[in-house]
């Protein structure tokens, strides 16, 4: 019998009507695409309430939901504000369950790499979920300042988490 996956999809901004983002669509058609060679995936969509609502896990779960194989199954993590309390949330979320397949991230190409190691410092051996591409159209400063962002981004949230699992919070 084959090992049924665990995917966690990491949110990204809901609109003021509350429809996904471009990003979020995007992050969550690359998780469904991987998914349908599986027949029994188990979702894990991160986000809570941002700036606009509903929770970015509740609009992934919905958009899953609409076309998706109905033997997929949803845990949804709420709380999570940014890359690092999601981790945190999905952690608490794994650790009493006993998890069969494996875990795998799905998340914009240059975010994958932070979300990983976060994930691996956690205790949680992900690996990558294919990203999905990046738009066609839009301007390429926007691309450069999303990859520029995880320059500083990776280090501080890597030690943040190593600090909390020394101080036994994580």
């Amino acid at each position: 019998m084959k090992q049924q996956p665990v995917i966690v999809i990491f949110g990204a901004a809901v609109r003021p009507d509350g429809s996904p983002s471009g990003t979020l669509s995007r992050r969550v058609a690359a998780a469904a695409a991987f998914a349908s060679r599986f027949p029994a995936a188990t979702f894990i969509p991160t986000g809570g309430v941002g700036r606009f609502g509903p929770s970015e896990a509740s609009v992934m779960a919905e958009m899953l939901r609409a076309p998706a194989n109905p033997a997929w199954s949803f845990m949804l993590e709420e709380t999570g504000t940014d890359t690092l309390s999601s981790v945190r949330a999905v952690r608490r979320l794994l650790r009493p369950i006993a998890i069969a397949g494996p875990v795998y991230a799905a998340t914009s190409a240059y975010h994958l790499p932070r979300c990983l190691l976060l994930l691996w410092l956690a205790g949680i051996a992900a690996r990558p979920c294919p990203p999905p591409a990046a738009p066609a159209a839009g301007h390429s400063w926007r691309r450069w300042y999303w990859r520029l962002r995880e320059v500083p981004a990776i280090p501080y949230d890597a030690a943040l988490v190593l600090w909390l699992r020394l101080t036994g919070r994580l």
